[in-house]
């Protein structure tokens, strides 16, 4: 059975490209009836932090990649590595090393000037059993080290990239324990992914150059070795390493921003990998990425990660969305914005949906939804200075808006069809065309030119507002008037 895991280490936020090897690990499962694992790599005591575990878990279940088994935490598995390294040690494939870190220093300096290399001169490895005794006497502190093959070559293929070859005498003696009794990475992540059973290692081409040490692992260990992707990086427009300087790259922050999950799983998915079918097709279930993933199919370049075109994703599923489900995720961006109460009442809630349906085409994010429909929840308290100039400056415009207010105000029925007829009827009463009574209507009522249509959006506002907005708007024109 297929066996894959994605092993974040909680040392900062769950960064999208995570994500996107997460999902990439979740599609190959699914694709192929197997189960996904997830493991925390919090071995560096220093840096991991449970804040940021939460975060990890946070993220992978709002994106909807749900695991088969986990989470398993490296800090509870030390004296697993520590056996395991141990018994390297007793079969000569370990060694250990007394270096001190200035020592080490020191010499990677000394290499650095020669033009050499830096890597580990294996000083230690050449210890006879008298040396080693008398250093361990004295109380000298020591790592273990692997006892790397010098010669011949390790090869491995890749499913992304093929055939990838180094040399033995290209890779040092790393070590595989620390001083302190916690392993290094490649050391657990060897001993982990074999006793979870991991058939594939997916992962980012960041770690190639760990493959070729961690296979030697293997071989050492006696452990049967798995399969491994390595993944192409994400990169911003620039074709950079994606970093916080092209914007976000923490994925709980794209969902704080307001994208909805869906679409981040859609944009992930498409990151460095194509499922096919239409030429421009772009939109896909998550049955249809199952369906389609191939992991032999992933692109071995760099991955844009484009933020336009999140954003054009978003706003379709934003459309798609169903609307009680969308009211319900626009409501913290409303209580954030003071548009309704913490506690919203029935009244409130109704106006939201009807608001945020009429607004729902312009909206690229959730957190759009404060300033595209503010105006259905208060009275705007000044007007678009483009607006004014150009529909403000008609003449009688003020008295239109009065009578428009006096007509609306003895309407018994106010829905869209009445209120454009009473609009358009006095548009025709006073031999103007419908727009020149439109778009000042509009200014007054929302203090913008452009928005959903009019007389939608007045049904929703509701009567007393509409007429209330009406007449402030008309004596600010006649104000404004006198003062030029």
């Amino acid at each position: 059975m297929v066996r894959v895991r994605i092993a974040p280490a909680p040392t900062g936020a769950l960064h999208v490209g995570t994500a996107r090897t997460a999902l990439f690990n979740w599609l190959f499962a699914r694709k192929h009836g197997g189960e996904f694992l997830l493991r925390i790599e919090d071995t560096d005591k220093e840096r991991s932090r449970y804040e940021f575990v939460e975060q990890i878990i946070e993220g992978l279940k709002w994106l909807g990649l749900e695991w088969d088994e986990g989470p398993f935490f490296q800090s509870e598995r030390l004296q697993l590595y520590r056996q395991e390294a141990y018994r390297l040690l007793e079969e000569g494939r370990a060694y250990l090393c007394f270096c001190t870190p200035e020592e080490l220093e020191e010499r990677r300096k000394q290499m650095l000037s020669q033009g050499l290399p830096p890597r580990y001169d294996r000083r230690c490895r050449c210890l006879d059993d008298a040396e080693r005794k008398k250093l361990l006497n004295e109380g000298r502190k020591y790592v273990l080290r692997f006892a790397m093959p010098i010669d011949g070559e390790t090869r491995f293929h890749d499913l992304v990239r093929g055939e990838i070859t180094v040399r033995n005498d290209e890779m040092d003696d790393f070590v595989i324990l620390k001083s302190d009794g916690t392993p290094t990475y490649n050391f657990a992540c060897v001993v982990d992914d074999r006793e979870m059973r991991i058939t594939h290692v997916i992962r980012g081409e960041d770690h190639i150059p760990n493959t070729p040490r961690q296979i030697q692992l293997y071989i050492a260990l006696g452990y049967e070795l798995p399969q491994f992707a390595h993944l192409p990086l994400l990169l911003g427009r620039d074709r950079s390493k994606l970093s916080k300087r092209h914007g976000a790259t923490s994925l709980l922050e794209y969902r704080n921003m307001g994208v909805l999950a869906e679409a981040m799983f859609n944009f992930l998915a498409l990151l460095g990998w194509s499922p096919g079918g239409s030429e421009g097709e772009e939109i896909f279930s998550r049955d249809e990425l199952i369906e389609r993933f191939d992991i032999t199919q992933v692109k071995p370049s760099g991955a844009i990660f484009n933020p336009e075109k999140l954003l054009w994703m978003n706003a379709h599923y934003i459309r798609q969305c169903d609307l009680d489900r969308l009211t319900k995720l626009c409501i913290p961006y409303l209580k954030g914005s003071n548009l309704i109460s913490e506690n919203p009442n029935e009244t409130e809630l109704k106006l939201a949906q009807r608001a945020i349906e009429l607004v729902r085409d312009r909206m690229k994010l959730l957190s759009d939804v404060p300033s595209l429909c503010d105006y259905f929840f208060k009275d705007p308290i000044e007007y678009d200075p483009d607006g004014v100039r150009k529909w403000f400056a008609q003449d009688n415009i003020a008295m239109l808006l009065d009578e428009l207010a006096q007509r609306l105000e003895r309407l018994l029925s106010f829905d869209v069809a009445t209120i454009e007829s009473t609009l358009r009827g006095l548009a025709q009463e006073h031999g103007i065309s419908a727009a020149r009574l439109i778009h000042p209507t509009r200014l007054a009522i929302t203090g913008r030119t452009i928005g959903p249509g009019l007389f939608e959006l007045m049904e929703v506002v509701g009567k007393d507002a509409c007429v209330r907005r009406l007449r402030r708007c008309a004596s600010w024109v006649r104000a404004s008037q006198k003062q030029a």
